[in-house]
C-alpha cells in the first residue's frame, strides 16, 4: 500500500510539456509561458502507474482527513485537522449537495491550505502570509496555528464577524489594508520575513501550485458515494475549487474508476463572471468590473485559466446567478437543515436556473462551500421578548400557520 506522495514535479498548464521540480513549489504561476498580460498556473504531476487499485476504498490508510488521499496529493508535511470526509446529502429529485460547511473552519478552504501549509513547512518557512478577506484567510491561520507556523493576513476592516472571530482565535497577524496593497505587502513580508506566500500574487489568478490539489478530494469522496455523477455545479471564483474537483475526476476516469467525467457547471454572481466572458470572448482569461453583490466570496474580477480548462474539459457550461437567485437556494438549503453563506448557495442556483431544454443525465450534485455564519450580515437579527402568556404564544404560533 503507498501512503506517501507520487508526486514527481509541477508542470505547466500553459504548455504540458514544460515541467519544473517539485521544490521549491512556485508561487507565481508557469515562469516560462506566463507575461504581463497573462498568468497561467501550475498543477501537479503524478507517477499513476504506481497508484493501487483500491485507492477509491482506501483499505490501511487513514479513513478521514487528506491522508486518505495521499499518494494523489502533494507530500502532505503539515499536520491535518480532519479536513474532508464531509456529507452528501440527497435534497431529492437526484440531486446531492456536497456541504464543505462541515470542515474544521467551515468551508472549503481547509482542503487547500492542509496542501500550501504543507509546502510551507516542507520549505522550512517561519510563516505564511495570505491576502483574504474571508474563508482562506481564516482557514490559513488555522493550518499555520497547527503546524507551529506565524500568520499574516492581509484582510479587509469589513470581515465577516465569524471570519474576524476565527482569526482572532488562531493568533494571526490581520492587517486590514486595501485591496490594492494587499499583493504587493504579500510580496514584501515574503521576501523580508521568509514567509510562504499561499494566496494569489499574479494579474490573472495563478494561486499556489499545491492548492488546488487538496480540492480534487472533492471528486474522490463523491465518486465513492456516487458511482457515476451526471453534473456538479461549483460556485466559482477564481475557479481554483472547480478545477481541482475536473481534475480529481479526470484522474479517476484515468484510472479507470470511472466511466465517465462529469459536466462541470461554474456558477458566479450575475455582477461580475469574467470566467463566463472569457469562453465567450474564447480567451484563456479575462477582467471585467464586478457590481455590488452580496456574494463577496466569489466576486471576482479576474478569472483563471483552470475555470476554462475544466469548463472545456468536462464538456459544461459557465453560468451566472444573481443574488435573487443565491437567496432562492439559500432559502431552499435551509430549508432542508443546510445553512450555508450566499456565496455558498451559487451552485443550487446555476442548476434552479438552468433552463427545462438542458436535461442533465445521471446524478447531480451540488457543492456547498461555507457555513452561513461567515455571511456579512450575521448578527444584526435581533429577537424582540415576546409576551409569555399563553393567550400570546397561541396567537402567534397560529400566525405562523402552527395548528392544534
Amino acid at each position: 500500500m503507498t501512503t506517501i506522495s507520487l508526486a514527481p514535479c509541477q508542470r505547466s498548464l500553459g504548455d504540458p510539456d514544460i515541467s519544473y521540480p517539485l521544490w521549491p513549489p512556485l508561487t507565481r504561476g508557469c515562469p516560462r509561458t506566463s507575461s504581463d498580460a497573462m498568468s497561467y498556473p501550475l498543477e501537479i504531476d503524478y507517477d499513476y502507474t504506481r497508484v493501487t487499485s483500491d485507492f477509491i476504498t482506501g483499505q490501511g490508510r487513514p479513513r478521514s482527513g487528506l491522508d486518505r488521499w495521499a499518494p494523489l496529493l502533494p507530500p502532505l508535511a503539515a499536520p491535518g485537522l480532519g479536513e474532508g470526509g464531509t456529507p452528501l446529502i440527497a435534497i431529492g429529485d437526484g440531486v446531492y449537495v456536497k456541504d464543505e460547511s462541515r470542515n474544521p473552519t467551515w468551508s472549503h478552504k481547509d482542503r487547500l491550505n492542509r496542501c500550501t501549509v504543507s509546502a510551507a513547512v516542507a520549505i522550512g518557512a517561519p510563516g505564511i502570509v495570505v491576502a483574504s478577506s474571508g474563508n482562506h484567510g481564516a482557514s490559513a491561520a488555522a493550518y499555520a496555528a497547527r503546524a507551529g507556523l506565524r500568520c499574516v493576513v492581509l484582510g479587509s476592516s469589513e470581515l465577516p464577524p465569524a471570519v474576524a472571530s476565527f482569526l482572532s482565535a488562531y493568533g494571526a497577524v490581520v492587517l486590514p489594508v486595501g485591496t490594492a496593497h494587499r499583493w504587493p505587502l504579500t510580496e514584501r513580508i515574503a521576501e523580508e520575513f521568509g514567509f510562504h506566500p499561499v494566496s494569489n500574487l499574479t494579474p490573472f489568478h495563478t494561486g499556489h501550485a499545491f492548492g488546488a490539489e487538496g480540492y480534487k478530494t472533492v471528486a474522490y469522496e463523491i465518486a465513492v458515494d456516487i458511482v457515476d455523477p451526471g453534473a456538479v455545479f461549483v460556485p466559482t471564483g477564481y475557479g481554483e475549487l472547480l478545477f481541482g474537483i475536473w481534475r480529481g475526476f479526470t484522474e479517476l476516469h484515468r484510472l479507470g474508476r470511472l466511466s465517465r467525467v462529469p459536466r462541470l457547471f461554474s456558477c458566479e454572481p450575475a455582477a461580475g463572471g469574467p470566467l463566463a466572458a472569457a469562453l465567450r470572448q474564447g480567451l484563456p482569461a479575462t477582467e471585467v468590473e464586478v457590481a455590488d453583490t452580496e456574494a463577496y466570496g466569489i466576486a471576482c474580477p479576474v478569472n483563471s485559466y483552470r475555470g476554462v480548462r475544466a469548463i472545456t474539459g468536462s464538456g459544461g457550461r459557465a453560468l451566472t446567478v444573481d443574488d435573487g437567485a443565491m437567496h432562492r437556494a439559500q432559502a431552499e438549503l435551509a430549508g432542508q437543515g443546510l445553512w450555508v453563506e450566499l456565496s455558498s448557495a451559487a451552485g443550487l442556483a446555476g442548476l434552479r436556473t438552468l433552463p427545462d431544454d438542458e436535461p442533465i443525465e445521471g446524478p447531480v450534485v451540488c457543492v456547498t462551500t461555507s457555513s452561513g455564519f461567515k455571511d456579512t450580515r450575521v448578527g444584526d437579527h435581533r429577537l424582540a421578548p415576546v409576551d409569555p402568556s399563553w393567550e400570546s404564544v397561541r396567537a402567534r404560533l397560529r400566525s405562523e400557520g402552527i395548528r392544534s
